[in-house]
């Protein structure tokens, strides 16, 4: 099996949730960074992997894939252990429905390249960035809470997508001074989950390019 490559940079929360997953699950892989404040992932040559200019992207097993969410499913049919949804429909659905809140509702909002539009195109300032960042995180994030679990993660014993996608959006939460107070089941779940090798090992801090 040709090694996998993964299109990545180190503070892309997209690109997180694919690190997660791919330790996870023990995949090796590597790294290949793309500097998004620097417009890397505009090139010709980055642009000709993936058109929509996005972070990230995985070269593995003869394919280049693309969008986390759809390269995490990928990986949960090749590489089913430990698996990132439940086989119950029921149970998926719930799951998806978690992930999705993060991945689909809250990210896209505040990527970079909507706050760079909000900043080029309306003239918002840093401060005014920084409130659009923490009303749809803290939108999420209360509904989130509302459905994590009094104890154990969202997977219960095993980290899901739902673990996967929440723990990315957590440190941009931080990043972005959200207080996370009226949100105490997110915030024990993640703990739980920076504990983990896994987790730990793709986390921003121990991936970015010295």
């Amino acid at each position: 099996m040709s090694e996998a490559v993964l299109y990545d940079y180190w503070r892309s929360s997209a690109a997180y949730r694919v690190r997660i997953a791919l330790n996870l699950k023990g995949v090796p892989f590597r790294s290949v960074q793309v500097d998004l404040p620097a417009g890397e992932q505009r090139r010709d040559d980055y642009v000709a992997r993936n058109p929509q200019g996005l972070i990230p992207a995985l070269e593995i097993d003869g394919l280049l894939l693309t969008q986390s969410l759809a390269i995490i499913d990928y990986l949960d049919a090749t590489h089913p252990d430990p698996p990132m949804v439940s086989s119950d429909p029921a149970r998926r659905s719930v799951t998806l429905a978690q992930a999705l809140t993060v991945a689909a509702d809250i990210h896209p909002v505040n990527n970079l390249r909507i706050l760079n539009a909000l900043r080029a195109d309306f003239g918002a300032d840093d401060e005014q960035v920084g409130e659009w960042t923490r009303r749809w995180i803290a939108d999420g994030f209360a509904a989130l809470e509302t459905t994590a679990p009094e104890s154990g993660l969202f997977g219960g014993t095993s980290p899901d997508l739902a673990d996967v996608c929440l723990v990315p959006q957590m440190y941009n939460a931080r990043r972005f001074k959200l207080d996370l107070a009226p949100y105490p089941r997110l915030a024990r779940i993640e703990g739980e989950l920076r504990a983990l090798e896994p987790v730990a090992r793709a986390a921003p801090e121990a991936v970015r390019p010295a």
